[in-house]
């Protein structure tokens, strides 16, 4: 084996389980495709000791540290291809052949927005997902929800935290009687007409465009949208799958391994809710306790 471990996948929960495995001594080859998650957001906040940092900055920061270490290769490029060798796993990337006795897989998601004028161009924002990473910068302006899932209900009731919150139904149904009772006692408005439009300047919000013709002020607006993997690598490998209330997410258990003995997945693709600092936690997690498999229990030759 070229390496003991590769990881797929250099952000947050990439780098993470990456760095435990070089502080073991371990030979550890990081790919990395470049397009983290959270490339839109200007700054990340609440993670520890970074709060208000530029995601790639800290990302920068971090692949930076990892790299100092001796056994560390890292790789610009997208894994194309993973399967089961002979003592490990063979990983195709950018025409190369690379082999490991065992994967961190933490390549991952994309968010699959709404398709209505003016939403993509202002993600990550003013069109939001998490309230703990962008709330307070938000917050005591006019809010809202737009209606993806029965779980935007939930997510309105949240957001009302942080300020005044209108659930946009967007023309669908209304959620049931009780639910509409518990988002009365939260103060959330509800709007049924549909939304065709946003409308703001230089990436901020001014005014929804609703499709009887009316305009609705609002400042920022949260969606939580459906995710796909960045990979079809879990499936190529057979790790099993589970269906998460955002999309599908890889099962794993308390220690980030997957249903493939030797194969650790971390991060979005294995986790949900998300959120930077359980990612990187779980890249934590993944790189330890890979490390202690191939100490305690190593896969046959």
């Amino acid at each position: 084996m070229q390496h003991d471990a590769i990881v797929i996948g250099g952000s947050f929960a990439g780098l993470s389980a990456a760095i435990q495995i070089a502080r073991a001594r371990r030979r550890v080859c990081v790919i990395d495709a470049g397009q983290p998650r959270n490339r839109f957001a200007a700054t990340s906040h609440g993670f520890f000791g970074q709060d208000g940092s530029a995601p790639r900055a800290m990302i920068a920061q971090a692949r930076a540290q990892v790299e100092a270490y001796p056994t560390v290769e890292m790789r610009t490029g997208t894994a194309h291809a993973a399967r089961a060798v002979p003592g490990g796993f063979e990983v195709e990337v950018e025409g190369a052949r690379l082999t490991a006795a065992r994967l961190v897989l933490a390549f991952g998601v994309s968010d699959v927005l709404p398709e209505l004028p003016g939403l993509a161009e202002r993600w990550g924002r003013s069109v939001l997902h998490c309230p703990y990473c962008h709330g307070f910068e938000r917050a005591g302006g006019r809010l809202g929800v737009l209606s993806a899932s029965p779980m935007s209900a939930h997510q309105a009731m949240l957001i009302s935290e942080w300020g005044p919150t209108t659930l946009y139904l967007d023309g669908g149904p209304a959620p049931e009687p009780e639910v509409l009772e518990k988002l009365a006692q939260h103060g959330v408005a509800i709007e049924p007409a549909g939304v065709t439009a946003l409308v703001g300047a230089d990436g901020d919000l001014s005014h929804l465009h609703l499709a009887d013709g009316r305009e609705a002020a609002i400042d920022a607006l949260y969606v939580a949208p459906r995710c796909r993997l960045n990979s079809p690598m879990a499936a190529q490998l057979g790790c099993a799958l589970d269906d998460g209330p955002f999309g599908p997410l890889i099962r794993t258990d308390e220690r980030k391994q997957t249903s493939v003995a030797g194969v650790y997945a971390a991060g979005d693709i294995a986790r949900a809710p998300h959120n930077a600092s359980w990612a990187a936690a779980d890249g934590v997690t993944a790189g330890v306790f890979l490390h202690q498999s191939l100490v305690f229990a190593p896969l046959a030759a």
